[in-house]
């Protein structure tokens, strides 16, 4: 049962010849074009401290070089800015928060992959962020769940130190990144390569795909996707985050999705649980080259040298580059 939301607030593109109505100006919707907002005030309750934030002025202080509006500048967007409350929040590690998000518009939609635009009251620097659960979620329970981890960037500092249940912020999906086939498209078999927090928007993926998964054998129709490897590079086992939610995965499908854990700085014992799905090293070029065929599709989310590293031997090793997604976090 979908819950109702009766503080949300509606955000909707308005045309230059409304500009009467009442609106706040954020960076383009499109491309980063600058748009302007339309809120329905029959639908308005959203505080003023989320308004002031969600201006130009605000969000155009922000001049790191890697700030987040500057590096998807050129990225499409979806038009919708939606309200959201925060309702669940945890540590996956001893350097990442996850929180569970209640989104409040409707129309509200991502493709697992995808990240936000996270607008914070009263800070100047929008945050971006992959969504790291899947879209089914958000169907069901119009929740989307974020993880995001200890930086000194305003929004990580915010989600870390402030954040608490029922904070209320605004979201916008965006991103290029993402697995979204259609039931009449060709059966394809997925590797996901993680490092660190680029577990995230494969996290959506994978989750995507055993939803697939399920629905295939529920109903015998739909798309019907081959197998997922997922290969997953940490510092150590403690943060190697969702171990449990992958490992759960595997067993629910384990002639459909298998993991490769790998962990670069282990100083403790491993435990017997993870043993078996652990390597001690980084994930090598003869273990990815291994998964190489025409029905692969191949998708990389890691610090820029790791992504850089893979998708420059897939495509060396003749992979299509249109069977190579990456995305890098910085």
């Amino acid at each position: 049962m979908t819950p109702k939301i009766s503080w949300t607030s509606k955000f909707s593109v308005c045309p230059e010849s409304a500009m009467a109505c009442a609106a706040v100006m954020i960076p383009g919707l499109l491309r980063c074009s600058v748009g302007a907002i339309r809120i329905e005030a029959a639908s308005l309750r959203l505080t003023l401290s989320t308004l002031r934030h969600l201006t130009l002025t605000s969000i155009m202080k922000s001049k790191r070089k890697t700030d987040h509006m500057e590096r998807t500048a050129s990225v499409l967007r979806r038009e919708i800015v939606s309200a959201a409350k925060v309702c669940g929040a945890a540590s996956e590690s001893p350097s990442v928060k996850s929180l569970r998000l209640l989104v409040a518009d409707q129309d509200f939609s991502f493709k697992a992959g995808q990240w936000v635009d996270f607008f914070i009251p009263g800070v100047s620097v929008v945050g971006g962020f992959s969504i790291c659960s899947s879209p089914r979620l958000l169907e069901q329970e119009r929740v989307i769940e974020l993880a995001v981890k200890y930086t000194n960037h305003p929004p990580a500092l915010w989600v870390h130190n402030t954040c608490t249940l029922d904070c209320e912020v605004a979201v916008r999906v965006g991103g290029e990144f993402f697995f979204d086939p259609q039931p009449a498209d060709a059966s394809r078999n997925l590797v996901l390569i993680a490092g660190g927090v680029g577990i995230n928007p494969l996290l959506s993926i994978l989750r995507h795909a055993a939803d697939l998964l399920r629905e295939q054998a529920n109903k015998r129709n739909g798309y019907e996707i081959g197998t997922i490897k997922l290969f997953y590079s940490a510092k150590n086992t403690s943060e190697l985050l969702f171990k449990k939610n992958i490992l759960d995965l595997v067993n629910e499908f384990p002639e459909k999705i298998a993991c490769s854990l790998h962990v670069t700085k282990q100083t403790t014992q491993i435990n017997a649980e993870l043993k078996p799905y652990i390597t001690e090293g980084r994930i090598t070029e003869k273990e990815i080259r291994d998964h190489i065929s025409k029905e692969t599709l191949f998708y990389i989310c890691g610090p820029p040298p790791m992504t850089d590293f893979f998708s420059k031997q897939l495509e060396n090793n003749h992979v299509p580059k249109e069977h190579i997604c990456f995305e890098k976090w910085w």
